[in-house]
């Protein structure tokens, strides 16, 4: 590659301006927030032997039937809610040992309240714990529905006794985006360690706690909560705006919102709602990108998300405008300093924003220029200057011929390229500097025929270069 010894660079104070855009017509625009999804909520409750155990009042199962009936008329109430009640253990004897024993005992439909309390009195506790079994069934009662939030409420009274990985089969679930990660109450205690990395796990101790945990796991399904996004600059203040923003769901991948960062008019970041169930993958499309992942949400709270996102602007453009030659707009790949990954293709003349850092650049002109270790300051412009390209013109005579182009400096020549095409006249935009053309009769078996002819190319002016074969 050739690398240009007379590259200006130019560090410019600068206040970077807010970029808008307006909205072009027919195109279609979705809404983001997500309590304008349906939302399903399937409840699956543990029928196994232990669920007659008193606890207080009543037996678990009897209290458990009375909660989930009371929240179910509620819930009944909202027109975006629908719900469903899976259980397991109810039919098979709990010597039997069947694993096997999970039902889908009411499925999706609006205004199923009536049904569903009637099958919840039907319940009798008498099999084992097929946990992991039923949380796999489960997937499959959710129909296929990509705008809905898909909410999984587990009671259960003991761990899986059919040999299942309740936390796979959960984790499972989630990547391949069947319900977000389920809310798992247990009725039971020292489960902890089981259930806590298959989801929202909560272990109550009377049925006081248990009306506490569940109407508060509703709340969380229901309502959305808020969050701003500060990005900071190299002083760790939020002066960062207008850089698009994603979020992914962090288990499924999934995209679940798109932003463009905004100041709301108390100059502070502004605040949008999101669904506080999922575990996101925040994405900051800076040049280069900046992730932070895994983040969790705390429901019914403002949540404020720090993001270090220092940027500055960089420009490439020619030294002097040609006033005679309409300028080339090479394209300018922009690499991290050190590296090979290209994080952008920037064109001549535009103001790109990145990261603060240094990169190196690659001018597509021909010979290539290389220009390494551009910084890239806090709220500062770096400009790049390079000489304007000269036009070679090259006419072949005497018959077809093998050309090859070369550049000279006083350390090296390099090749630049073959000049394989048939025309005997043609012209060609290169960088100032010096050049070698070797050339060749095509159909010549003799090497000693070979011509050499040296070039000098300068900016904004045409060489013209004659080609003759050898005799």
């Amino acid at each position: 590659m050739f690398r240009f010894p007379y590259i200006k660079i130019l560090f410019l104070l600068l206040a970077l301006p807010f970029v808008c855009s307006s909205q072009p017509s027919g195109v279609k625009i979705t809404k983001q927030k997500y309590d304008s999804e349906k939302t399903r909520i399937l409840f699956i409750v543990d029928c196994s032997y232990s669920m007659n155990e008193r606890w207080q009042s009543n037996t678990k199962i009897k209290i458990a039937q009375s909660l989930i009936s009371n929240i179910v008329d509620t819930l009944a109430l909202y027109s975006d809610v629908e719900t469903a009640l899976r259980v397991f253990g109810n039919e098979k004897n709990y010597s039997d040992g069947n694993c096997d024993d999970t039902q889908l005992l009411t499925p999706f439909y609006r205004l199923n309240a009536d049904n569903m309390k009637a099958k919840l009195k039907t319940l009798i506790p008498k099999g084992t714990s097929a946990v992991a079994k039923s949380l796999q069934k489960a997937a499959d009662d959710f129909p296929s529905d990509k705008n809905c939030r898909n909410i999984v409420i587990m009671i259960v009274d003991n761990i899986d006794k059919c040999d299942g990985d309740v936390s796979a089969v959960s984790q499972m679930m989630q990547k391949q985006g069947k319900y977000i990660r389920p809310f798992i109450i247990g009725t039971s205690r020292g489960m902890k360690n089981i259930y806590e990395n298959c989801g929202n796990y909560y272990e109550v101790k009377g049925e006081v706690e248990f009306s506490k945990v569940l109407n508060n796991t509703i709340k969380q399904a229901l309502h959305s909560t808020t969050l701003q996004v500060n990005l900071l600059d190299v002083n760790m203040e939020a002066t960062e705006t207008n850089v698009p923003i994603t979020f992914y769901d962090s288990e499924s991948h999934n995209l679940r919102y798109s932003f463009i960062h905004s100041f709301s008019a108390n100059g502070a970041s502004d605040t949008v709602s999101v669904d506080p169930l999922v575990k996101y993958d925040i994405v900051v499309h800076t040049i280069p990108p900046v992730k932070k992942e895994n983040t969790t949400l705390n429901a019914g709270t403002h949540n404020v998300i720090p993001v270090l996102a220092p940027q500055g602007a960089m420009v490439v453009r020619y030294t002097s405008a040609s006033k005679t030659y309409s300028p080339v707009m090479y394209p300018v790949i922009v690499r991290k300093s050190g590296g090979r990954e290209t994080i952008n293709v920037q064109q001549l003349n535009a103001k790109e924003k990145y990261l603060v850092g240094k990169y190196d650049l690659e001018v597509l002109s021909e010979p290539r220029l290389v220009i390494e270790n551009v910084e890239v300051g806090q709220s500062s412009t770096t400009t790049i200057e390079i000489p304007e390209p000269g036009v070679l013109r090259l006419e072949k005579q005497g018959g077809e011929m093998t050309v090859s182009l070369f550049s000279k400096t006083s350390q090296q020549t390099q090749w630049v390229k073959n000049i394989n095409d048939e025309a005997s006249k043609l012209m060609m935009n290169l960088m100032p500097g010096e050049y070698m053309i070797v050339s060749k009769g095509k159909n010549s078996s003799q090497m000693q025929k070979t011509i050499v002819q040296e070039v000098k190319i300068e900016s904004n002016k045409t060489t013209n270069v004659v080609l003759s074969l050898k005799k």
